[in-house]
């Protein structure tokens, strides 16, 4: 076979440092934006991008030379550092050490684009922390509570 074809698509979500509520709605939206434009540069495409004010969640389309770790570092420190050049005063804000990555089958993937969307609405009735875990039980991820958050 001459050719590498993949659809691999992974939902992933990560928080900022210490879960604080560091991504305002003044630049949220253009955070977005710049993150679906790093996807796009780096490592494949944001089919969709979403969050609040302490964390992230994007339904990326990864390509075949990329490895899912490489795609989370690329993009957590490149996004930092536009956040800091763009807005001096936001020098405080800083993404969590680690990601959460699960595999999206395509079937799913429009459920989970919606899931994505709908992160505002959704955080009105369960905080991150609630989400993340329940996220990780729901893909049979064994964590230590202890150890979760940064």
């Amino acid at each position: 076979m001459g050719h590498t074809y993949s659809n691999l698509f992974v939902h992933v979500v990560f928080g900022t440092k210490e879960r604080r509520p560091t991504i305002h709605e003044s630049f949220r939206t253009r955070l977005h934006e710049y993150l679906g434009g790093i996807a796009r540069e780096e490592f494949g495409r944001a089919l969709q991008i979403g969050g609040t004010a302490d964390h992230v969640h994007g339904l990326i389309l990864l390509r075949t030379d990329v490895a899912v770790a490489n795609a989370m570092r690329t993009w957590k420190s490149l996004s930092s550092g536009w956040v800091h050049k763009t807005f001096p005063a936001e020098q405080d804000f800083a993404w969590q050490n680690g990601y959460a990555a699960f595999s999206v089958s395509q079937s799913n993937a429009e459920q989970v684009k919606k899931y994505i969307g709908d992160q505002e609405s959704h955080h009105r009735k369960q905080t991150f922390e609630e989400e993340f875990l329940a996220l990780l039980e729901r893909h049979g991820i064994e964590y230590d509570p202890r150890s979760v958050w940064d």
